[in-house]
């Protein structure tokens, strides 16, 4: 039997993790390939990079679906239990959960946005009057393209869904590896409070000091606007700080986000989508999986002399 596609993993995961008890991806791996009687042939497949087995690709793929649509919690790396919505599911005993099944739930059409968008765009280039396809290149610029975004949705889930103390760390990280207040160690004083009412903490500009960065951050779900701003400035101007960063998980609105242009000390909004960009860029609660290194002919190398 050949290994099955990663939509036809979905319902037997879930009926897997019934028993309400926390599950290993291992535990998962050797539940599905049972269930669908796979060779040792079929489990030493592997993807064309050699790196994972295609099965185990798939039962992971499955796994991060199924926990966007929530009908599976991930506690920890490598761990999941069922949810309340999960076990609804299975109380209505359908016979297939497969993307279209997923996309009834709110935060799942939210996770496949951005996958939507690039599939049309890769659609839209291949019907182009100008070339019956794409070229090789762009089909893989397109590919890690959604594999990033759709790691940003992840991580932006996980994040909502962590506490507020927990953000406010997740911020600290984030600065100190973009080279802002040194080691986290001396960057920890960001996560104290400073009495001031707008300010969460402060971070120095670099090792040495000379400037601080006061911070702001809102683990939220609703639009940051104007109001919030305007406090925060406020509040630098009592310490007259001449910058500040205003992190949120959610997104600016449009007043806010003009406001912030106009006014002085200067002040940096960042919302959910750019930083989850930013803990891809600089390898903050992510990790590698592959490096594909793409090779072109050296023409100069066959230049008779």
């Amino acid at each position: 039997m050949a290994v099955p596609d990663f939509q036809s993993l979905m319902l037997p995961l879930i009926v897997f993790a019934a028993d309400g008890k926390e599950h290993s991806m291992q535990e998962a791996r050797d539940a599905m390939a049972k269930e669908f009687n796979l060779s040792t042939e079929d489990l030493e497949e592997r993807l064309p990079s050699g790196r994972q087995t295609t099965f185990a690709n798939r039962v992971a793929w499955a796994k991060v679906y199924l926990t966007q649509a929530g009908l599976l919690e991930s506690p920890k790396r490598g761990f999941f239990y069922i949810s309340e919505r999960g076990k609804n599911v299975l109380a209505q005993a359908p016979s297939r959960v497969d993307i279209k099944y997923l996309e009834r739930f709110p935060e799942f059409q939210e996770f496949r946005k951005v996958g939507k968008k690039i599939q049309t765009e890769r659609q839209s280039h291949s019907s182009s009057s100008e070339s019956e396809s794409i070229t090789p290149e762009e089909t893989l610029e397109l590919a890690y393209q959604q594999l990033r975004d759709e790691v940003a949705n992840q991580l932006l889930h996980l994040i909502k869904n962590k506490s507020p103390e927990f953000f406010e760390k997740l911020v600290v990280n984030l600065l100190v590896s973009m080279g802002y207040g040194g080691s986290v160690k001396e960057a920890g004083r960001a996560t104290r409070r400073t009495g001031d009412e707008g300010i969460d903490g402060m971070i120095k500009e670099d090792r040495l000091g000379l400037e601080a960065i006061y911070l702001q951050a809102k683990r939220w779900d609703a639009p940051v606007g104007r109001p919030e701003i305007q406090k925060f400035v406020g509040a630098l101007h009592g310490l007259r700080a001449k910058k500040g960063v205003f992190i949120t998980t959610s997104r600016f609105s449009n007043e806010a986000l003009e406001y912030a242009k106009q006014i002085d000390p200067k002040v940096v909004l960042i919302d959910g989508l750019d930083l989850v960009q930013l803990m891809i860029d600089y390898d903050l609660g992510v990790s590698s999986v592959a490096v594909y290194d793409v090779k072109k002919v050296d023409t100069d190398f066959f230049i008779e002399d």
